[in-house]
């Protein structure tokens, strides 16, 4: 908090009427200590004799009491009254001291745990600190005003410093404090919460007088004038100016001074007007909120807001007067954040964690405007300031959307019911705005806060709203969420036993409404499941809520669970009829209410934050379950609510009837399954296989069997709704796949159900792949024989994947083929046999061969499998069976697989060779023709190389710039094999280059290779060929030259002579070139000099 050097103003004006400056002359002030004689400090004290009735009298006036008010009522108090009455306006209790200098209270016991060791640096354990090392010294109490200096020891960084401290208090209240650190903070500082400790441990020891104008009007003039001058004297160069201006003013008489009845006194207490708070800094408050949010949620600052809001919580459970008073300054600087109108001009959303703090936010206002005991004017001033806040265009709306910015997409609402276009503009404070209008008058409500036993209550059945149940325990009709904000408004402000109350009229509520509902449904059940329809009963879900009705029914049934009656039943806690619950534990309320909210049916919300708000809470619900060890009572509680929700119907998320755009139960159910499983298999699995289902991405509602669980009732078949949640929603839904799978194993007929409901109800690639790799790991643990059951299950969802993803692109396709094969080798080599028998439905032709039947082929499978010869030789018949196929499917990319794997049989390669030359002519490049017949030499075939050479050559085509061309090296190769197999195919060869490259060095390349066993007419033909390709090419590069590529044509042509010189009139030939470039490209008078220099 920001502590200032200056003593703070006096809060009234003091005299004496009726007292003359005489009555007293002679009397002096003296002091007493507090504890002193004749007083005692209620439970301090080490004797056991009782407290008088002076001390408790004036224990309960100087808590209820402004001094003032003393003064007035009575003519004379007599100054022991007095002195007992400033002794117990001090508060008392470490508990309010240590919520004000710390994030976390706890009291004298976590003062001195020292646990934690971050918090040795909280002021709080920081004042124990230097009270019980001695640092707090002359201390002085003077009517309500405390001091004293509080010495800070010397560390190696900093000197010593001694502070000097002041505290005002009032009624029990800590109203004022500076301290000389000059620390700036929110919370007290530890030399103020040194002082404060060391006058509620040790009042013995601090020295206590009356108000200081008490004191004073026991002085005669001489005392008095005496009394002043020394004052100016000890503190002259302070105070000199100020007793000058004052007395200025005292001596003239028009002064506004002399207007003025009586003086100001610091030490007097307070006046009727002044408001009884404890002290809080205001502007510290607002600084350090506006800091934490211009830091973004970066450096912990969202951590602190939420220290912040849990200090407001802290107050009104304390029912502090500032909680609401904190909040507001709060909200104040929330509503100014300049960030809210960037991201609505910019059209985007605010950060996930920083709406979570608009939330607690709009939480907190709701439970203060529902606190049970505020006054009216109070409540209509939180009012007018929401209604402000909630009027600014700023202001968050409370699904997380900006306007109109999401159309609501997932508006399956009955008809009557309001479109998104129509439903009214909520704000994070509608909710709050609304609740100003609840009131707690209501005479059953007060029977179920206040435990008031009805001396005879009457149960109607039929009744609707019936104000018990068939056994006499109370119930409570009101929309679900609101009832349950009464529960955190009662528990905030520190009524936990009246919220219990409540929430366990509530909670009988639900259960009731629960059997109602169930009746109804089995009532009407085969009219139903016989028209596919129903009625959405819950519109708001009550996980996901804003309000969080559920978490706050289980929380507040979970503290008094986990307290000192975690063993007592609700008869024993509540002696009264309307709670005895027949021996059940507050823990067994909190689960059931807990399974009630999660296994609802409700429709998923608009908008992104909302949906993802909806996993978030429903995850959060389920950990806190997970913590609770379930016993026998507990595991009836799961196997009757399993049982309601199978058979809820409409109004369950798991019953046969369900909206398309029903929130999925996968992530309760997964958890369900686990519970139930070591105790009721068959009722696990139902609830599991029950949740499997996902209707949103379902196009149409299965028709057939209406009977059957899986039955879905689409009531917008034809829209896909913008579930922005969609793929976590899928990931959940794979768990709880995968979660059946691991519990299956070794049961083959449970697997064989739970594969089935995979293959209905999953429809992600990528999660079935993760659901085969699952069960294929779980199949083939190291420490036990591989399951063959599951390991089937794995392979067939395999087999699923690679039919779904055969026409679709996807990054892991390759994985997932060698998966397969993996896991089909696995499975063994009948599994292998059969997916190349029906590679066309899972494979492409080049997976098929390159990948399925190459690794089928291989070593390590043969010896995985442990093949005899017999085996070997039948699976390699459909490995090549497969390759021929491929082949004749796409011979451009599965051909040369295809040789590779017919190599071992005659009739199989001499078909493949075949299908290759089939489609030279048509379908396939030059090369992968020249590769074929590259791999055909390697093998042993050079004539059939060299005739696959020759095809290929008819499709290439070099012009003359590609010198470069990666196929050169294999005109090259091509040429060479011709060249070994003898004239005959080196001179049928050369046509077929001339023909197809027109490239000057390739062709002068081949030339000086082949020249020496080239026929005449061949040998001619190619060297014409070159010279003219020399000819082309030059002037070709003529006509776009640069003068940087000069040296490089000359070079060039060096080399064009060079093969012009090989023919018999070569020398002739070149020279009439020559003089042709000249005449040509004379304008290029650079370039023509450098080729006279060189060619002449």
């Amino acid at each position: 908090m920001a502590e200032r050097v200056q003593q703070p103003p006096a809060k009234r004006l003091c005299c004496r009427p009726g007292y003359s400056t005489t009555c007293r002359q002679g009397q002096r002030a003296g002091g007493t200590v507090c504890g002193g004689s004749g007083s005692g400090q209620g439970g301090s004290s080490k004797t056991q004799s009782p407290e008088s009735l002076l001390d408790i009298a004036a224990r309960k006036v100087a808590e209820k009491w402004p001094f003032q008010r003393v003064e007035e009522r009575f003519e004379r108090i007599p100054e022991p009254v007095q002195r007992r009455i400033v002794y117990w306006s001090f508060p008392r209790s470490e508990r309010e001291i240590c919520m004000y200098s710390s994030f976390n209270t706890g009291g004298e016991e976590s003062a001195t745990s020292g646990e934690n060791v971050d918090e040795t640096r909280l002021p709080f354990r920081r004042g124990i600190a230097l009270l019980e090392s001695g640092c707090v010294d002359n201390v002085l109490q003077v009517g309500f005003h405390l001091s004293g200096t509080v010495t800070e020891p010397a560390t190696t960084s900093e000197p010593e410093m001694v502070c000097s401290v002041a505290i005002s208090f009032d009624r029990c209240k800590i109203t004022s404090v500076t301290c000389g650190c000059g620390n700036k903070d929110i919370f007290y500082c530890a030399h103020v919460v040194a002082l404060s400790l060391y006058r509620v441990r040790r009042p013995e020891q601090v020295k206590l007088h009356l108000p200081i104008s008490e004191t004073l009007f026991q002085m005669n003039r001489d005392q008095l004038q005496k009394f002043v001058q020394y004052l100016i004297t000890v503190h002259h160069t302070e105070v000199l100016p100020t007793a000058q201006k004052l007395a200025d003013e005292i001596l003239s008489q028009n002064s506004e001074i002399n207007q003025v009845h009586g003086a100001p006194d610091p030490t007097a207490g307070a006046s009727v007007d002044d408001e009884n708070c404890w002290h809080l800094d205001e502007e510290q408050v607002q600084e350090q909120v506006k800091l934490f949010l211009s830091q973004g949620g970066y450096h912990g600052s969202g951590k602190q807001l939420n220290l912040l809001f849990s200090k407001v919580r802290e107050m009104l459970k304390m029912r502090d007067s500032n909680g609401a008073r904190m909040l507001t300054l709060i909200t104040e600087q929330f509503m100014a954040d300049p960030r809210l109108a960037l991201w609505r001009q910019q059209g985007t959303t605010m950060t996930d964690k920083y709406r979570q703090l608009w939330d607690e936010l709009g939480a907190l206002w709701m439970c203060i405007v529902l606190n049970p005991h505020c006054k009216p004017e109070q409540k209509a001033a939180w009012l007018r300031q929401l209604k402000k806040w909630n009027s600014v265009d700023v202001c968050p709306l409370e699904d997380g959307n900006h306007g109109n910015e999401l159309p609501n997409l997932t508006n399956a609402l009955p008809q009557g019911a309001h479109d998104s276009g129509t439903r009214p503009h909520r704000t994070v404070f509608t909710r709050a705005i609304e609740a100003c209008d609840l009131h707690w008058q209501d005479s059953h409500l007060q029977h179920i806060i206040n435990d008031d036993l009805y001396t005879n209550y009457c149960y109607h059945d039929n009744t609707e709203n019936s104000l018990f149940d068939s056994r006499g325990w109370l119930l409570w009709h009101e929309h679900v969420p609101t009832a349950c904000a009464r529960v955190d408004a009662l528990r905030s402000h520190g009524y936990p036993r009246e919220a219990l109350r409540l929430a366990i009229a509530i909670v009988n509520t639900l259960r009731r409404q629960q059997q109602k509902q169930l009746e109804l449904f089995r009532n009407h059940k085969k009219d139903l499941l016989h028209k596919g329809v129903t009625s959405i009963t819950n519109l708001e879900g009550w996980v996901g809520h804003p309000l969080d009705p559920i978490g706050t029914l289980f929380s507040t049934l979970m503290e008094t669970g986990r307290g000192d009656e975690d063993t007592a039943s609700l008869d024993q806690a509540e002696s009264r009829q309307s709670f005895s619950l027949e021996g059940e534990s507050y823990l067994a309320l909190a689960v059931e209410t807990a399974l009630m909210g999660l296994g609802q049916q409700r429709i998923m919300p608009d908008g992104l934050y909302a949906q993802e708000k909806v996993c978030r809470n429903e995850e959060h619900l389920i950990a806190k379950l997970q913590e609770v060890d379930l016993d026998d009572t507990l595991v009836k509680i799961f196997r009757k609510q399993a049982v309601f929700l199978l058979e809820g119907g409409p109004y369950s998320g798991l019953g046969e009837l369900i909206y398309r755009e029903s929130v999925p139960m996968h992530t309760f159910a997964k958890y369900l399954f686990t519970c139930l499983l070591p105790h009721d298999a068959e009722l696990a699995y139902k609830i599991a296989l029950r949740a499997m289902r996902l209707p949103v991405l379902e196009s149409t509602a299965p028709s057939g069997d209406m009977s059957r669980p899986h039955h879905i009732v689409s009531v917008v078949p034809n829209r896909y709704p913008r579930w922005f949640t969609l793929s976590h929603i899928e990931s959940q839904q794979c768990e709880l796949a995968s979660t059946m799978l691991t519990a299956a194993k070794g049961d083959a007929r449970r697997l064989e159900t739970v594969l089935e409901s995979i293959q209905k109800n999953i429809h992600s690639s990528s999660h079935i792949f993760k659901l085969a790799q699952d069960a294929f790991k779980i199949a083939t643990l190291m420490d036990s024989l591989p399951d063959i059951t599951l390991l089937k299950v794995s392979l067939e969802l395999g087999l699923q994947v690679m039919r779904m993803t055969l026409s679709t692109l996807n990054w892991r396709r390759r994985e997932m083929v060698r998966w397969l094969v993996t896991c089909a080798t696995e499975v063994g080599v009948y599994a292998l046999d059969s997916i190349m028998q029906s590679w066309f439905t899972l494979f492409t032709p080049t997976e098929a061969t390159s990948i399925v039947a190459t690794t089928v082929m291989s070593n390590s499978t043969i010896v995985r499998l442990h093949l005899d010869c017999h085996q070997q030789e039948n699976l390699a018949s459909s490995a090549r069976t497969l390759a021929l196929q491929c082949a004749m499917k796409d011979p451009q990319n599965c051909a040369l697989s295809a040789l590779t794997l017919c190599e071992k049989d005659h009739i199989a390669f001499e078909t493949a060779y075949q299908i290759v030359l089939d489609a030279a002519t048509t379908g396939m490049s030059y090369t992968q023709l020249f590769t074929i017949a590259r791999y055909m030499e390697h093998r042993g075939y050079p004539m059939r190389a060299y005739k696959l050479a020759t095809l290929a050559m008819a499709h290439l085509n070099l012009s003359y710039n590609q010198d470069t061309h990666p196929a050169i090296n294999d005109v090259l190769w091509a040429c060479a094999l011709s060249h070994s197999l003898g004239k005959n195919e080196l001179a049928a060869i050369i046509p077929l280059v001339v023909k197809s490259v027109k490239c000057a060095t390739v062709l002068s390349d081949i030339l000086r290779r082949c020249t020496l066993t080239t026929p005449g007419m061949v040998a001619l033909q190619l060297l014409d060929a070159t010279i003219g390709a020399y000819i082309n090419t030059t002037h070709s590069r003529l006509t776009h030259i640069s003068p940087r590529h000069y040296s490089e044509f000359i070079e060039f042509l060096s080399k064009a002579r060079e093969t012009f010189l090989m023919a018999h009139d070569g020398h002739i030939q070149f020279t009439q070139f020559i003089d042709n470039l000249k005449q040509i490209y004379k304008g290029k008078k650079k370039l023509m000099m450098l080729v006279r220099e060189r060619f002449g």
